[in-house]
């Protein structure tokens, strides 16, 4: 029976994929340094994704690792630094050692984040334009995930996730919006897909105001979105207004994780 770890299982994404990876001939591992009560078809391992040795035990006899495990959004360098960049060379590292064949790290559009509208759709494989700390965590991620694929031959798959939540809660995410069971079907194609290699891919559902970002490589893997945020967008536009080309929130892929309120001078 197939054994997926998930590390960062008691945050958002990680409960929104836990009921929608579950499969009777599959276990899910949750790891998180919170408390987690298993259901079935699934193990709880509480431990911190920084720690290598702890890491490693709870990677063993695993198919595959889920990286979700980080600080969200951005934060002083020091915190990104320990929980980001060194919890992805933990997570892969762990899963070297304990001789786990893939990897799916949990990036973020923030990789990209100052790519310009004029650029949309931002390209599968984009060189980072990284729009924070937060941004460099991940591009940093997505480094380790190409070193574990070519010196180590594991598989390794970067999803640069845009807005992942339950619905849209204003209007830029009518374009950026990656719905629950869009981001269930994107993680399970990951799952599927035989020898992928290394991949850089985007998450997003097939919005209507979309087309901000390439879905080739994502599709190329399997993955066929089906939610549309523009079933929210009466009510999000008339709960916040029209927004669109001219907001700056909507000149760059990073939105306003572009501004100056997060600056580099990020209060410690």
């Amino acid at each position: 029976m197939p054994v997926i770890l998930i590390t960062g299982a008691a945050g958002r994404i990680g409960g929104m994929l836990r009921p929608r990876l579950a499969r009777p001939d599959r276990t899910l591992r949750l790891l998180d340094s919170a408390r987690l009560t298993p259901g079935p078809g699934e193990e709880v391992v509480q431990v911190s994704v920084t720690d290598l040795e702890a890491m490693t035990k709870a990677c063993r006899g695993v198919d595959a690792v889920i990286h979700l495990a980080a600080q969200a959004g951005e934060a002083p360098w020091g915190r990104i630094l320990k929980v980001n960049i060194h919890g992805a060379y933990v997570a892969f590292e762990a899963a070297r050692r304990a001789g786990v064949p893939r990897v799916i790290f949990a990036s973020s559009n923030h990789v990209v984040g100052f790519t310009p509208r004029s650029e949309f759709p931002a390209e599968d494989y984009a060189f980072p334009a990284p729009d924070t700390y937060y941004g460099v965590s991940k591009a940093t991620g997505e480094a380790l995930a190409s070193l574990y694929h070519h010196r180590y031959g594991m598989d390794t798959i970067c999803i640069r996730i845009l807005t992942c939540s339950e619905r849209p809660y204003d209007a830029r995410m009518l374009s950026t919006w990656l719905s629950p069971d869009d981001a269930g079907r994107l993680f399970d194609a990951c799952l599927d897909v035989e020898s992928p290699g290394f991949r850089v891919i985007y998450g997003v559902s097939a919005n209507t105001r979309g087309g901000w970002v390439s879905l080739d490589e994502a599709r190329a893997l399997g993955y066929e979105p089906r939610d549309d945020a523009e079933v929210y967008a009466e009510e999000v536009i008339g709960m916040y207004g029209e927004t669109g080309p001219g907001d700056p929130l909507f000149d760059y892929l990073g939105g306003e994780f572009t501004s100056h309120s997060l600056d580099v001078g990020y209060p410690t």
